[in-house]
């Protein structure tokens, strides 16, 4: 070849069409499930869309149930549900029309059962939760917002999301042993919501509900999905604020409901 033919294809290379641009681009490197599990953590935008490409979730599914069931064994063992319950009942409106002898029973048998729906919810509810939430958030994010996400990517990010409420669950943990097991508060065991900063009697139960689900872990949680929404759309379909809303509408919706029906009951 001539030199000056080929110094002329050295300073004009073949125009790049997608097609061979696609070949000479590296593959975008797959996330394992233990980078995955640390990195919604540590680089959560980077990791949700690894997950948005690959949704999967059985394994974040499963370590939550893990050592969900792990805490409710623990207190069953090191607490007990006797007291727990006791607390319930006595300060429940209802229980003043019970006679002494009734009031021992019901904690009795309540006691009993704590920890086989303590177990059922966890084992049974944590899918059902997510598979709800997930179909709430696809109606809202793919439905209204119009942006382009899958019912697989909603459900990954939800399970993947959980990563915060495990960090919670082994720090109740241990709390439980650190704190005399009289003094452990079930519904309140670390002081990250401002529920735990209210007098549960004196306190108004509709206040005293929401402000227990004003939490630390629950607030992260939020701001997990609402990026992982984000990556599973596109950040160009979807913003931010328009993922935050979306998940902060139901949410909102549900703490106020609750407090509602304590406040009944």
């Amino acid at each position: 070849m001539p030199l000056a033919a080929k110094t002329q294809l050295e300073y004009n290379p073949p125009h790049m069409t997608p097609e061979n641009a696609s070949a000479v681009e590296p593959e975008q490197q797959k996330m394992g499930e233990l980078s995955r599990l640390t990195g919604i953590i540590f680089e959560p935008g980077k990791t949700y869309e690894d997950i948005a490409r690959r949704p999967t979730w059985l394994v974040p599914m499963l370590l939550v149930i893990v050592v969900s069931c792990v805490y409710i064994g623990l207190f069953t063992q090191h607490v007990g549900w006797e007291r727990f319950m006791r607390q319930q009942i006595e300060s429940s409106s209802r229980s003043q029309q019970l006679s002494p002898e009734q009031k021992e029973q019901a904690i009795a048998m309540q006691a009993k059962l704590g920890p086989v729906f303590g177990y059922a919810g966890v084992i049974l509810g944590t899918p059902i939760y997510d598979l709800v939430c997930a179909g709430v958030l696809l109606g809202i994010v793919g439905g209204i917002m119009s942006a382009p996400v899958k019912f697989k990517q909603v459900f990954a990010v939800m399970c993947y999301s959980a990563m915060p409420m495990i960090i919670s669950s082994v720090l109740a943990i241990a709390v439980m042993f650190l704190k005399n097991p009289n003094d452990f508060d079930l519904q309140n065991p670390t002081m990250f919501n401002l529920g735990a900063f209210m007098d549960p009697d004196k306190s108004s139960k509709f206040l005293f509900s929401v402000a227990g689900s004003m939490d630390l872990f629950v607030i992260w949680t939020i701001l997990l999905i609402a990026t992982g929404l984000r990556a599973a759309a596109g950040k160009k379909q979807l913003s931010f604020g328009g993922a935050l809303f979306a998940v902060v509408l139901p949410w909102a919706v549900v703490v106020l409901l609750k407090g509602a029906f304590k406040s009944m009951f």
